[in-house]
């Protein structure tokens, strides 16, 4: 950073009927123990650390906050925030307000008992800043250039959250929901775990501990399961060859799909059709 870097504030209109709206952005390179508070704010105020590192407490609790890491003040909460002693930070700041400003900020983990998170796509919050307080210069677009800047910026909390965040109950019947029917609509394709994992929006790991933990088998084996279903549900179609219905539940190998079919139902397809037909 350069060492003649100077404060940069900018104040811009602020609306609540928006769904989310910029309502200052700034960056500042701090002196030793410069500090902020105790105080409140009457909007959202996340703080991102370019540089050197701080203290910021909230709620009788410190967090130590360094380079690539940020913080999120909440409305009507006593803050205070003091830059360290030997190397003070420099950050960068949005202040926002709006009507779905608090779910997209719990979409990324953020509340005021969880107002700590941590960037691995720095460039990419870093540009977005940046680009928030050159957005401030413009005469016609401005609002609405911010209003995308802050909501990219969101976005990626929300992707890095969705990698890392334990899910919590209010979240799992629709992640359940996703799993189940992207299912519905690939299961006579070829689908891997990755891919299901990646529709529903979470790591790989993650999602098939989470899917067997709420479920009761491992994804592979519900697909499985439902292929096979679906299979028995078409033997009553005469028109169809066990090898058309191998095909029409995602199993382009006839003899690979007899095997499977028999594992889970106990006799093969042609005799399972034998005992459906007659």
């Amino acid at each position: 950073m350069n060492e003649d870097m100077n404060m940069e504030y900018f104040s811009t209109i602020n609306d609540d009927g928006f769904d989310i709206t910029v309502y200052q952005c700034g960056m500042e390179k701090c002196k030793k123990l410069h500090s902020y508070g105790p105080a409140i704010r009457d909007h959202y105020l996340i703080h991102f650390v370019l540089e050197g590192s701080g203290i910021f407490y909230v709620g009788g609790k410190s967090y130590r906050i360094k380079k690539n890491q940020g913080f999120l003040i909440c409305p009507n909460i006593v803050t205070y925030y003091e830059a360290d002693k030997e190397e003070p930070w420099i950050y960068t700041w949005v202040g926002f307000k709006g009507i779905k400003a608090e779910k997209y900020l719990k979409l990324a983990n953020l509340d005021q008992e969880n107002p700590i998170f941590e960037c691995t796509e720095v460039a990419f919050v870093q540009e977005c800043f940046e680009n928030m307080r050159k957005s401030t210069g413009l005469k016609y677009g401005r609002e609405l250039r911010l209003q995308g800047l802050l909501i990219m910026f969101l976005s990626e909390l929300i992707e890095e959250a969705g990698k890392n965040v334990i899910i919590s109950s209010n979240y799992k019947e629709m992640y359940i929901k996703k799993s189940l029917q992207f299912v519905e609509t690939n299961y006579s394709s070829k689908i891997s775990i990755s891919e299901m994992a990646k529709s529903v929006g979470l790591n790989k790991n993650y999602f098939s501990t989470f899917f067997r933990e709420n479920i009761g088998v491992t994804p592979q084996q519900y697909i499985i399961k439902y292929r096979i279903n679906k299979a028995c549900e078409l033997m009553s179609n005469q028109g169809l060859t066990i090898g058309d219905i191998s095909r029409s539940v995602g199993y382009d190998d006839t003899l690979g799909f007899s095997k499977i079919f028999k594992k889970e139902k106990g006799i093969s397809p042609s005799k399972y059709r034998q005992q459906v037909l007659f």
